[in-house]
């Protein structure tokens, strides 16, 4: 249980050592994206790519190179479901949830907080994390498409562009 043998811990050591470099290559070579905490494809993609990591590190029924060839293909799955997101018309709408107002003029949106399972706390907290004291200081708080909580102040919403590909949003500025 403690210790099984030193040619186990000498290949976690090796197996270990030479996935994480190749882990970086295919990583290096993928981008930016695929690491991105952008939606939730992108967290399936994030966790599966540490559970393939740990398998074979830590399971010696699966070789380095086949090992290897699985990241690579959850590296590529997350390449083309990228691709077709941001390349085919739609394609972003179909595999992500829109952004959500959940607090407009400084008044919360019960519904849309309700449908969203978002508490009203959990709005306050992030309209005081933002640095904001007061609700009626913030134009809107967005629930984005990887569930961070984007809170623009009153004194910075200008037009409120930012939120043009928010459904539900008022066209008029605040």
């Amino acid at each position: 249980m403690w210790f099984d043998a030193w040619s186990q811990i000498v290949r976690v050591l090796l197996v270990g050592t030479a996935t994480y470099a190749s882990l970086l290559v295919l990583l290096r070579i993928s981008g930016k994206r695929t690491l991105a905490k952008l939606n939730a494809f992108d967290l399936v993609a994030t966790v599966a790519l540490g559970s393939t990591l740990a398998t074979v590190l830590l399971t010696s029924d699966v070789a380095w190179a086949e090992g290897v060839v699985a990241l690579a293909l959850l590296i590529g799955l997350q390449f083309v479901v990228a691709a077709l997101s941001a390349w085919l018309p739609g394609g972003h709408h179909v595999l992500t949830s829109p952004p959500t107002v959940l607090l407009r003029d400084g008044r919360l949106d019960e519904a849309a907080a309700r449908r969203a399972r978002i508490a009203p706390a959990e709005i306050r907290q992030a309209v005081r994390s933002s640095g904001q004291g007061d609700l009626t200081a913030v134009a809107a708080v967005v629930l984005e498409t990887d569930g961070s909580m984007s809170v623009v102040p009153r004194s910075a919403a200008g037009d409120l562009s930012a939120l043009d590909d928010v459904p539900g949003r008022r066209t008029d500025p605040v």
